[in-house]
């Protein structure tokens, strides 16, 4: 029944493509649409078109990419609060999905770059940062929804927060003497130390920069790109049905990237906020 039901939605989907491109009109209308739908998805603007021709006018207060916050953190809310069972003694399901990743993400990054003490306080840090990230990069692959990490200001608030916990975190638990001691390698001669300190002082400005820039810019060229080759089959119509299959490859390779980028963010935090607190090592 459940193979059925797969064959009867690709059916549908294709007979709505259909139906779109014999209503859309001239191929330079349908390209337009499309140019628009594209750069709504990704652009932070007041415009959300859920569907092609389609747009909603949102307040001047709430953004799309905002929109796409608060949703993402409804649907956490409602994987975490709502359907997780909390008093289950053998979690199953959904449940037993999430605690997977939760232990993965609290032993296996969380306590093992920042030590045992450290890492259990830091874990939910972690865990937000890989379920939201996760959530917001998934959002951005359906096609009513946006991509809030293809906005640079929300993945450099991300990194932000990192770069305060690499800072402030470092001071508090270090004091400002032992913050800066973990810019001076040890074992090195004191002439070079006037070089390399500068140098592992900006250079902690540049990891935080290259978390940022990284997930920016792969959640915005890859989203581009899955949705450009679906517009060459919605402007050309059949003609344009051999991209169809370059445009699922592609979006079964951005499901991938999505999750890893949503890794590969929380894991590099991990690293550097542990190289931050624990110097030593």
């Amino acid at each position: 029944m459940r193979a059925r039901w797969k064959v009867w939605l690709a059916v549908a989907a294709v007979a709505g493509m259909a139906a779109y491109m014999l209503w859309a009109g001239s191929t330079e209308e349908r390209s337009a649409a499309v140019e628009a739908y594209v750069m709504d998805h990704v652009a932070n603007g007041h415009h959300w078109s859920p569907l092609p021709g389609f747009t909603v006018l949102l307040p001047g207060i709430l953004p799309i990419h905002a929109l796409m916050l608060l949703i993402g953190a409804g649907i956490l809310y409602f994987l975490f609060v709502v359907r997780y069972q909390h008093d289950a003694k053998v979690p199953t399901g959904l449940t037993n999905a999430l605690e997977a990743f939760v232990v993965y993400m609290r032993d296996e990054i969380s306590i093992q770059f920042l030590g045992e003490e450290d890492g259990r306080k830091m874990a939910p840090l972690f865990m937000t940062f890989f379920f939201f990230i996760l959530v917001l990069n998934l959002m951005g692959l359906v096609p009513i929804f946006a991509t809030a990490t293809s906005n640079i200001n929300v993945t450099g608030s991300l990194a932000i927060i990192t770069l305060g916990f690499m800072s402030v975190g470092a001071i508090c638990k270090r004091g400002i003497l032992g913050f800066f001691k973990a810019f001076v390698p040890s074992g090195v001669p004191w002439p070079l130390l006037i070089l390399i300190v500068p140098i592992e002082f900006i250079g902690m400005f540049i990891k935080v920069m290259a978390l940022m820039i990284r997930l920016f810019a792969n959640m915005l060229g890859g989203h581009i790109a899955v949705f450009a080759l679906l517009g060459l089959v919605v402007t050309y119509g059949l003609v344009g049905i051999p991209f169809l299959a370059l445009a699922l490859g592609t979006y079964l390779l951005e499901v991938l990237v999505a999750v890893l980028q949503a890794y590969i963010f929380t894991l590099l935090s991990a690293v550097f906020i542990g190289m931050m607190y624990h110097p030593e090592h």
